[in-house]
């Protein structure tokens, strides 16, 4: 087997670890312009209110990065006192998963802003298989058990489109987010400001974060209110990244042109990064 036989088996395997069916191919996405409107009709597979494909009630459906989607319409009372939530709520929605914390916080910031649902926590394991970074759990919190579904399947729903501007190959990985208006569960996960325009600049191996970074706040006038790294903000994970606020133009220049660097970078160290899906920046 020659090196360029090696590179794309070693690459199949990468983007099969990002397919919750363990295959490389990427559903259908929204259209990329307008990541908010993918929180739309789209629902996964075996998430039907009245519809339980394999036996378990609580169980919603998949998607990317090995995430599952969760409710429970009644948690137990010592659980409920132990996890700390709020007495309202007796329904809980779950987001969990192996690969990836940006994407599904992206895509729960849909669901909050589509459903009448709070954002209980957000928690960044160190995942990723044992790659560079973070997995999450998310979890959301509703008087109404029909709003906890709803949340679920919105969240599964947009992640396709938050993949897209995750670029990788066989070393590591770029992520790059944004939206126009960051709502609760950005805030509470990763303090952005509420209403404002949000982004995420982020290298694996953390040294490409530490250029990207700086690459965005150079390219456009945005404002850094927080910078990570492996020992400061993160679980210990070998990336580092910046997220900024500012005017919403601004901020998506300063991710295209960290984006355009960060690729460069990244494929010094093995084979083209390409995007998990498809971009949408």
């Amino acid at each position: 087997m020659n090196e360029q036989e090696l590179m794309k088996k070693v690459m199949e395997q990468v983007m099969q670890k990002l397919s919750p069916q363990g295959t490389p191919e990427a559903p259908a996405l929204p259209p990329a312009a307008a990541p908010a409107e993918a929180k739309a009709e789209k629902v996964p597979s075996g998430s039907s209110a009245n519809f339980d494909p394999i036996g378990v009630t609580e169980y919603i459906g998949t998607a990317m990065g090995h995430t599952i989607g969760l409710v429970i319409a009644n948690v137990d009372a010592s659980l409920h006192e132990k996890m700390g939530i709020d007495k309202r709520f007796r329904s809980i929605g779950i987001i969990s998963d192996r690969i990836g914390a940006g994407p599904q916080l992206m895509a729960a910031d849909e669901a909050v802003k589509a459903t009448n649902t709070e954002i209980i926590s957000a928690e960044m394991p160190r995942d990723t298989e044992g790659g560079c970074g973070h997995g999450c759990l998310i979890i959301f919190g509703a008087e109404d058990v029909s709003d906890i579904r709803r949340a679920v399947e919105v969240t599964l729903s947009c992640l396709d489109t938050y993949f897209g501007d995750v670029w990788a190959n066989e070393v590591g990985y770029l992520e790059l987010q944004y939206t126009a208006r960051a709502s609760y569960c950005l805030n509470k996960a990763l303090g952005a400001p509420l209403g404002k325009a949000f982004g995420l600049v982020l290298g694996a191996p953390a040294g490409i974060g530490v250029v990207i970074s700086d690459t965005a706040l150079k390219a456009a006038e945005v404002e850094a209110y927080a910078y990570c790294s492996p020992s400061k903000g993160t679980s210990f994970t070998n990336e580092s990244f910046v997220m900024i606020t500012g005017d919403s133009g601004a901020v998506r220049q300063a991710i295209r042109s960290a984006r355009e660097v960060g690729v460069k970078l990244l494929a010094t160290l093995g084979s083209e990064p390409k995007s998990t899906t498809t971009p949408y920046i």
